[in-house]
């Protein structure tokens, strides 16, 4: 039987899933020691740029559904990192916002830099990161049901 023309490592999309998971590995005994999933982390993140921020305005930076991001908020906030609380001005909204816990969460995190891991020169980081960022917005202009 002959050899596929196509193979798996020759699919884009398998080597950014790979390399997230891969990107997973390497932060895992990092997060681990703050007590922290990887979605917890980026959440968290968001937070620290932008405080007191909606729920559903957090879901679109991160790219999640409500559904994926309620749950992760409830365990930061049982962790003490954050508190939600409905919006005064429109009930309709919750935002959520860091304690004083979740910003000093932000001093034990600061050593979390894999630019070393990834064998990325200075000058090439950059370049991939914002080539990523690209493929990422394309593919979301281009997903069915986008708006």
């Amino acid at each position: 039987m002959s050899k596929p023309t196509t193979q798996l490592s020759d699919f884009l999309c398998f080597a950014v899933y790979s390399a997230n998971l891969a990107f997973g590995k390497a932060y895992k005994p990092i997060l681990d020691k703050l007590g922290l999933t990887y979605t917890q982390y980026i959440a968290i993140i968001a937070l620290w740029e932008e405080d007191n921020q909606t729920v559903s305005g957090l879901g679109e930076k991160l790219y999640l559904e409500s559904n994926t991001l309620t749950p992760i908020l409830k365990k930061l906030e049982a962790m003490g990192y954050v508190h939600r609380a409905r919006d005064a001005a429109d009930e309709r909204q919750v935002r959520v916002g860091l304690t004083a816990e979740g910003r000093a969460l932000r001093e034990s995190a600061l050593h979390m830099n894999l630019r070393d891991a990834t064998g990325l020169t200075p000058e090439e980081f950059p370049v991939l990161q914002k080539a990523v960022v690209k493929l990422r917005n394309n593919l979301v202009k281009a997903a069915p049901g986008k708006g």
